[in-house]
């Protein structure tokens, strides 16, 4: 459970405790839990004289500084051997913590596992998000009443085998399992007085700094709520499952896997945060080729939903400041499908495990992404379309006869809509841009979607009008405006050609964004900016590290691959990236799906079935239906939980209604009680803070990282710059790297636009036939120009765009007639083309220009007399 607290818009969440301190007796193990100042205290006692299960007392009372003090000095005194004795026979602190992952048990006794390192990963609203840096796992019940088991250290390395400190997340006082939209919309809602659950105890001046208390005035009480966390994006949920009913709610943290980044866009001193939330599910969960398609509740492999945060520093609290999200998801084929491993091949071959003619399980998967999404739900498929033998393409024409059979039963605005393109084909195709056909599919969808912000008055429009925010899609609150519906991106393995797109759409969506926050004039934003760079680099960190816990390899194709002006030493990066994909996904992948299996009790070990090693499959782990038949089975047509049609395109979990107000509890409680003051979590007044240690300092900054460091550089971040201008390139590339950068973007931008979808399709599937359709078809794109050289011959260049003339016009002047020979050169009325002859120059002026050419070559020619005497008459003015 969660606790948030809000006041009429501000939102506040109830914080957990800061630090977890665990002290050891022989008989028990003390949890004390303080706050962040240090100000107030609960314990917890663990049994460890139970071999096997799990004993735990909580008190339910809150103990000052003093009273847990005076507590854990009884409990040292009574402790020892003899009065008056110090050594280890008394009350001794074994750990020092931050947080609670969880109780597990394997074949003996119970462990708990603690957080003892952590590093602050981003800030929202003044709330912290914390990366776990180090975990300990401490064996509960004590020596003498333990009950060995040969098998009990094999589970444990297993266990261990998943890293807690390779990109688990947690907050103490933000859901980082919901989205920004859904928390912010929970805290609008209205509260009913009869949902008051409790009134928070008075506390005391030092505990709650309420500056009304000495002027006489009533104690201000704000209503908080109780919400339950996202269990799909939960990861500890069952190895807290245990304790939820037993201890206090401030006891329990979840925890996140996934990615975390966050960075600073400076726009001319203005700070602008950009946050990248990646919640990867924790329900059909594992490695590349082990986990495929879907299972028969509707889960995915490798869903991941991303969620990107834009909000303007300079004021950080929600209720006054600016805050905007977009979500985005990816995931598995939602089929029955799978590839065999044992081959040792590349590319396993695709196969269907079932058939599924009423498209069951899509059904089950979509139905959840309407529930938490809305409507419309659009489908970007990746994967290949044409190919000499069937690899890709069994995903694509399974997918559309299901989408479109779910169709049929759904009111026509709320259809599934579904985009299928071949992006690795179009990728072979030289004189193709593949992302600005991404470009046109994202603005499609962004508009169709919307973004979520929290601001009702978009003066931007009013100032800057821009004929696009009219067409924007999404919801319009009182509050602002909410995101309706979701893109989900898939290839096949979702990670190279996935990242990519879904990179484009959050570029897309950045700058609407930016745009309704009043960063920029228009919503539209250009590459090579600082701003671009900035947010591409945090999505290609996404990339990696999504990429490494699916496919145990960074990413092989990166944006740079697909703009065509990633540097030649990328092509070796990228076959040692395709070696180590396939050794992990060959020799290691097993041993992580077995560790994912055991950390989330998808396997719970026992005595009486095989071990966990012994298994020749997961399969009927994750398919519960593999093992008892269905009572309910779900209707074919009415295929939508009951319910969610009514509110569409609103998503159902964030509809203010009965069953949704079951998983809140109100709660009053002191406005200025240090527990729901996000102050004091932001600023930490308990503590001596080094400001060069402070994490808005550290984080990465547009002006530091990317801004050019030459003088009189306009300092704007959407300003487009040259490769070698930006701050990375000044400092770690070299010439030769510069200069094949920008060959290779002059290159990609002198490309024609893109092939219509006729000439694609129309186009052969050999890679050779490919290359000479391109080659072919470059005339029939372009629009010819006839110029005369002055051999007479004609030549063929590309029409470019003409801006206005600048400075005097030479129409009017009477030299002009030299200039232009006003005589058509086509036939046609419409080419009104002029033949232009170069002007004259005169034989000194020739020379004097080539002098300039070889001296900038180094070939410095004799002086003459009258350049030997006006160097002498400057060096008599200058010096004598």
């Amino acid at each position: 459970t969660v606790l948030i607290v809000t006041l009429n818009v501000s939102s506040r969440k109830y914080c957990n405790y800061h630090t977890v301190s665990l002290f050891s007796l022989f008989q028990r193990y003390f949890l004390v839990g303080s706050n962040h100042a240090q100000t107030k205290h609960r314990v917890l006692k663990i049994d460890r004289t139970e071999p096997k299960d799990l004993v735990i007392i909580d008190d339910k009372h809150v103990y000052s500084q003093n009273e847990v003090r005076e507590l854990l000095g009884r409990l040292d005194l009574g402790n020892r051997t003899k009065m008056g004795q110090k050594g280890s026979s008394g009350l001794s602190r074994a750990v020092s913590a931050y947080g609670i992952v969880g109780f597990v048990r394997f074949l003996e006794g119970y462990y708990i596992v603690l957080i003892t390192k952590r590093r602050k990963m981003a800030d929202i609203g003044g709330h912290s998000i914390y990366k776990i840096e180090d975990t300990n796992m401490i064996y509960i019940p004590n020596d003498s009443v333990r009950l060995t088991h040969p098998d009990e250290a094999r589970y444990v390395r297993i266990f261990q085998n998943v890293d807690l400190s390779s990109n688990f997340y947690f907050s103490y006082s933000y859901d980082l399992s919901h989205s920004l939209q859904y928390n912010l919309t929970l805290l609008n809602s209205p509260c009913c007085p009869g949902d008051e659950v409790t009134v928070h105890p008075h506390s005391s001046k030092q505990d709650s700094f309420d500056i009304f208390e000495d002027e006489g005035l009533p104690t201000q009480v704000v209503h908080g709520l109780r919400n339950e966390p996202y269990a799909k994006y939960v990861w500890n949920s069952k190895l807290l499952e245990r304790v939820k009913d037993i201890v206090h709610p401030d006891w329990l943290m979840y925890i996140i896997h996934g990615f975390c980044g966050q960075s600073k866009l400076l726009i001319y001193g203005r700070p602008v945060h950009i946050t990248l939330i990646a919640r990867r599910s924790s329900k059909f969960a594992g490695t590349r080729f082990l986990k495929r398609g879907a299972n028969c509740e509707g889960n995915v492999a490798n869903e991941v939903e991303t969620e990107q945060i834009i909000h303007d520093a300079s004021v950080m609290s929600f209720a006054a400041g600016s805050y905007s999200s977009y979500v985005q998801v990816r995931g598995s084929v939602p089929l029955y499908w799978s590839q065999d491993i044992s081959t040792m091949m590349p590319k396993p071959p695709i196969r269907l495990d079932q058939a599924d003619p009423y498209a069951h399980v899509a059904a089950l998967h979509f139905d959840q992404m309407l529930q938490r999404f809305g409507s419309p739900i659009i489908i970007l498929n990746l994967v290949k379309k044409r190919e000499k033998r069937k690899h890709e393409k069994i995903l694509s024409e399974e997918l559309l006869p299901a989408v479109n059979n779910l169709n049929q039963f759904l009111p026509p605005e709320h259809w599934i809509d579904y985009i299928a393109w071949d992006m690795a084909r179009y990728t072979k195709i030289k004189l193709c841009n593949v992302l600005d056909r991404l470009s046109m599919i994202a603005e499609n969808v962004v508009k169709r979607t919307g973004f979520f912000i929290n601001r009702s008055d978009f003066y931007c429009h009013t100032l800057r009008p821009d004929e696009r925010w009219g067409d924007l899609g999404g919801s319009l609150t009182s509050s602002g405006r909410v995101q309706t519906g979701v893109l989900r991106t898939n290839c096949v393995d979702c990670l190279d050609r996935t990242n990519t797109a879904q990179f484009m759409v959050g570029k897309c969506a950045l700058a609407y964004q930016l745009y309704a926050l009043g960063m920029i004039d228009k919503p539209k934003l250009q590459f090579d900016t600082d701003c671009v760079r900035l947010f591409e680099e945090l999505y290609e960190d996404h990339g990696d590290t999504l990429s490494l816990q699916y496919g145990g390899s960074q990413l092989v194709h990166r944006v740079k691959t697909y703009r065509k002006i990633a540097p030649w030493t990328q092509h070796s990066k990228d076959i040692m990236q395709t070696l180590s994909r396939y050794y992990s996904n060959a020799f290691s992948d097993a041993d992580r799906q077995d560790a994912i299996n055991l950390f989330l009790q998808v396997y719970q070990p026992s005595d009486s079935k095989p071990h966990l090693w012994e298994l020749p499959t997961d399969f009927y782990l994750h398919q519960k239906n593999s093992m008892a038949l269905a009572h309910d089975r779900r209707s074919y047509t009415y295929w939508w939980s009951e319910g969610i049609l009514s509110y569409l395109p609103v998503p159902y979990d964030e509809v203010p209604c009965e069953e949704n107000m079951k998983k809140v509890a109100v709660k009053r409680v002191n406005r200025y009680d240090e527990s729901t003051d996000t102050y004091t979590e932001f600023f930490k007044p308990y503590e001596l803070t080094s400001f060069d240690d402070t994490f808005c300092i550290s984080m990465t900054n547009s002006a530091r990282e990317f801004m050019p460091k030459t003088v009189g550089v306009d300092p704007s971040p959407f300003t487009v710059r040259k490769p070698e201008e930006t701050g990375k390139s000044a400092v770690t590339g070299s010439k030769s790297s510069k200069e094949e950068t920008v060959l290779q973007r002059k290159t990609a931008a002198s490309a024609p636009p893109p092939p219509s979808e006729e000439q694609l399709s129309s186009s052969s599937e050999d890679d050779s036939e490919d290359d000479r359709d391109d080659d072919g078809s470059v005339s029939q794109r372009s629009t010819p120009v006839k110029l005369l050289t002055e051999s007479g011959e004609s030549v063929r260049t590309q029409e470019h765009p003409m801006k206005e003339t600048y400075g005097l016009n030479l129409a009017v002047l009477p030299y002009a007639i030299q200039i232009f020979n006003l005589v058509p050169v086509s036939c046609f009325a419409v080419d009104s083309i002029y033949e232009v002859s170069p002007p004259r120059v005169d034989k000194e002026s020739r020379e004097v220009f080539e002098g300039h050419v070889l001296t900038g070559l180094g070939q410095v020619r004799a002086l003459c007399r009258e350049d030997t005497l006006m160097y002498r008459e400057y060096i008599k003015n200058r010096y004598m």
